[in-house]
């Protein structure tokens, strides 16, 4: 006699709901076969119209079913020889195997008994890992070639709805949950609901694109990283540099101010020499006459001893010595206050030229962070009047009709940069060439721009100012007067963001004007620019932003 599965079919004995040999087989009108518990849910989620999941074919109402008692026959033979195959799977796996055996971390086979070989492939059906020996019935029976077969992994369980104890095929994605086939028939129906796969392939490309963004950061990350290595050693380049130039300033004061120190001593000691030479002249002349007045004491003393009247009227004494008149003598010894003085004021004008010095260095360094400034028009009060090139800004006589922005002044004749720092440093220069008056420096993004404003360090503003021509002051909260030996023609504007430093210069004679230090800076900082009132024409010219060249 034939066996079974010699004339039968293993699919035959599949429910095409659940794919799986059948339990309690019942027969719809049509003569199409199902597992009784799967189509009666199958049709219990359909509330419009009964119909057969194969032919489609509709019934008015819900039609009987009765078992299929020799489909429920066949069923049971094919779950023997299911189970008489599994028999043998696990009988042979006593069979030597030539595939590696399991080490932590793998994935093991389910079927192994004693030697526990890795698993090929996981079962999404049987629910059950395979080595490459156990597998071979999957690969080889009909039954078996629905089952889903996928890469090794653990815990199968958690593949498994736990509502329908059916694998998991499908992902919703409102929910973001994973579902069975019978899920998306009840729960989640009128969800948006793609296979596995298709949710594999999103997620995938979502993780490429992640990739792709995160290796651009890394690029960009180690980019900046090259930037400042090369901008540490270009660093190091420039401090040698300033070092070399500083040492050369100071060896050259050290050496003024040694030099001035030997010829300040030799000229004291030569005036002491001098007025000790001239105390002596004196003291050999006075021991001289000295000498002279005891000899003429003598003999007036020995005149004085005569008793003889007549005699001493007759003895005539010895003519009395010529002597100077001393009662105004006096000596002095020689003061050196004034060649002091004097020394001291040729060594500050030494000084003076090397302060010029080491300010041209500092000016070169702060150069080299030029940045090229343009004047931002919606800042702009109403009454200035911008270039093309957003390069000078003066101020008109008519008002502009603009619209009223919250960034835009509206008393303060002022106008800002349109680019804000934030870190770094930077520098530029403005012209200020033929005005009487104006302001400049730096202001953090949060001024106010309306109505009256106190221009301070506290209220956001780091700004020098000119007025009435000689007036220079800087707004340090209250105001410094600077006292300035040259009018600036044209006025270096420097930052040091993370050092809390504003500086301005003299560009034409390299002098330090003013410095704001220790400042907070916790927003953006933009370059500020007013041009004065106009003052009967007598400020008329422009505030002129100077080209951004680097200089050597």
């Amino acid at each position: 006699m034939a066996s079974f599965n010699t004339f039968l079919s293993e699919e035959q004995f599949q429910c095409s709901i659940c794919l799986d040999v059948f339990t309690d087989p019942v027969s719809t009108p049509c003569g199409h076969n199902f597992c009784k518990a799967c189509i009666s849910r199958y049709w219990d989620s359909i509330t419009d119209v009964c119909q057969c999941p194969i032919c489609k074919k509709t019934f008015e109402n819900k039609p009987d079913l009765s078992v299929n008692t020799f489909i429920a026959e066949m069923a049971s033979e094919a779950k023997k020889l299911d189970m008489s195959t599994k028999t043998k799977m696990v009988k042979s796996s006593s069979i030597t195997h030539k595939h590696p055996i399991i080490t932590p971390g793998q994935v093991p086979c389910d079927v192994c008994t004693e030697n526990r070989f890795m698993a090929q492939k996981s079962c999404l059906v049987c629910l059950a890992s395979f080595c490459e020996s156990h597998l071979e019935p999957h690969k080889r029976l009909t039954f078996y070639k629905k089952h889903k077969l996928i890469d090794p992994v653990l815990n199968l369980e958690d593949r498994v709805c736990k509502k329908h104890d059916k694998s998991i095929e499908l992902f919703c994605r409102s929910d973001q949950t994973y579902l069975c086939q019978f899920c998306i028939e009840t729960d989640h129906k009128a969800h948006k609901t793609v296979s596995i796969e298709e949710e594999y392939g999103e997620r995938k490309r979502g993780l490429a694109r992640t990739m792709a963004n995160v290796q651009q950061m890394i690029q960009e990350r180690h980019e900046k990283v090259r930037k400042i290595k090369t901008s540490v050693e270009l660093g190091k380049k420039d401090v040698e540099k300033d070092i070399a130039d500083a040492v050369e300033v100071y060896t050259s004061l050290m050496r003024c101010i040694e030099r001035s120190q030997a010829e300040l001593i030799e000229v004291i000691e030569k005036k002491q020499k001098e007025a000790e030479q001239q105390a002596e002249g004196l003291i050999t002349e006075l021991e001289q006459e000295i000498t002279e007045l005891k000899k003429s004491c003598t003999e007036l003393e020995q005149i004085s001893l005569i008793e003889d009247h007549f005699q001493l009227l007759q003895t005539s004494p010895l003519p009395f010595p010529p002597t100077k008149d001393r009662s105004e003598i006096r000596f002095q010894r020689s003061l050196c206050v004034g060649t002091v003085r004097r020394t001291v004021s040729q060594l500050e004008e030494t000084l003076n030229e090397e302060m010029k010095n080491l300010c041209e260095i500092e000016l070169r360094g702060m150069q080299h962070s030029i940045v090229d400034v343009t004047l931002d028009p919606d800042t702009a009060h109403p009454y200035l009047i911008l270039s093309k090139d957003r390069k000078q800004v003066k101020l008109g006589e008519i008002s502009k009709l603009f619209s009223n922005n919250r960034y835009r002044f509206s008393s303060s004749v002022s106008v800002l940069g349109k680019e804000g720092f934030s870190s770094g440093r930077f520098y530029y220069e403005v012209q200020v060439m033929g005005k009487t008056a104006w302001v400049l420096g730096v202001v953090r993004e949060s001024i106010n721009r309306k109505g009256s404003i106190t221009r301070n360090p506290e209220n956001g503003h780091w700004v020098i100012r000119l007025w009435d021509g000689f007036d220079y002051r800087a707004h340090a909260g209250p105001d410094v007067h600077l006292s300035l030996r040259k009018k600036p023609q044209s006025v270096g504007v420097f930052v040091d963001y993370e050092e809390g430093q504003v500086s301005f210069y003299n560009v034409e004679n390299r002098s330090h004007i003013y410095s704001f230090t220790g400042c907070k800076f916790t927003e953006k900082l933009f370059p500020c620019f007013s041009p004065g009132l106009n003052s009967n024409g007598k400020n008329a010219a422009p505030l002129i932003i100077c080209p951004a060249r680097k200089k050597d």
